[in-house]
């Protein structure tokens, strides 16, 4: 037999909660889609950015494409200046995600609420937070500026600009993965007297422990990719070539080094959910069972 599907009419008056519901979201998603319309209007008129302008920019980026798939005589680059440079870069990443994690790790436990949380700590808390809203809100780049004046060019002002910002970065995310934990096993670490150092160890970090790895490790992931933009201010690895063959229209170069930076990432991503998976997820242990009697 064949289902005759109800009347709408019946079903709005049966369900007329649930239809004005529907027609209220739908309202809001006109709205906002309006406002953004709006928005974009009001960008390219306030701003005097003309049509034109964004029609010609897009046909100038599709030559540029062109030049990219176009590799001329690819036998005589100097391969070996790429990949130093390139070597370079993953130096000044691992120094400094490394660096910036271990301080990170530490100044966390002081950020930490459910750490520094007795009346005279909570200010320490409060400080170490705002320190690293400070560090963290200086972009990479800006602080690649500040250590070339200060320590001249080179790979150093690169992993010392990696670990001002990293450690604001991570120790914000570190903290918020020691407040996540559960309460319990510290409360069971009090109850059999247990310092604060041991709660803090076994009660907390062995629980935001697989947070601080995974953490640590995207970052290099991240830094790998932002650590091309340091060699455009003068602070050592690849962004110097990106700059060089720009400069000279060198297109395919660029095109060139971007898909070895692709690559590289891809590889440290497979490393990274290796790593994850053998030390976050872990193996079953086995069960002691006792051995059969014969």
């Amino acid at each position: 037999m064949i289902a005759i599907a109800p009347d709408t009419r019946k079903m709005k008056q049966q369900h007329a909660e649930l239809f004005a519901a529907q027609n209220r979201y739908l309202r809001r998603i006109g709205l906002l889609a309006l406002a953004v319309l709006l928005y974009y209007l009001f960008f390219f008129t306030v701003y005097g950015i003309e049509w034109s302008r964004l029609a010609a920019g897009s046909q100038q980026l599709g030559r540029y494409f062109l030049r990219m798939f176009v590799w001329q005589n690819f036998a005589s680059w100097p391969f070996s200046y790429y990949f130093s440079q390139i070597g370079i870069t993953l130096a000044i990443v691992f120094a400094g995600t490394i660096t910036a994690s271990l301080l990170a790790l530490p100044l966390s436990f002081l950020a930490a609420r459910n750490v520094m949380h007795g009346r005279l700590t909570r200010p320490v808390a409060f400080m170490m937070r705002r320190l690293f809203d400070v560090l963290r809100g200086i972009d990479m780049a800006i602080w690649g500026l500040i250590f070339v004046r200060a320590v001249g060019m080179g790979p150093l002002a690169g992993v010392l600009a990696i670990v001002m910002q990293d450690v604001g970065l991570l120790g914000k995310l570190y903290s918020e993965g020691h407040e996540a934990v559960e309460r319990s096993p510290g409360r069971g670490l009090a109850a059999v007297g247990a310092n604060s150092l041991q709660k803090h160890r076994f009660g907390i970090f062995t629980q935001s422990f697989p947070n601080f790895l995974a953490l640590s490790l995207y970052q290099i992931e991240s830094n790998t990719r932002s650590a091309a933009v340091l060699g455009f201010v003068g602070a050592g690895g690849v962004g110097l070539v990106y700059a060089e063959n720009m400069r000279l229209w060198n297109w395919d170069v660029v095109m060139f080094i971007t898909l070895i930076l692709v690559a590289v990432v891809m590889t440290m991503d497979a490393i990274s959910s290796r790593l994850r998976k053998r030390y976050i997820t872990g193996k079953a242990v086995p069960l002691w069972q006792p051995a059969a009697r014969s």
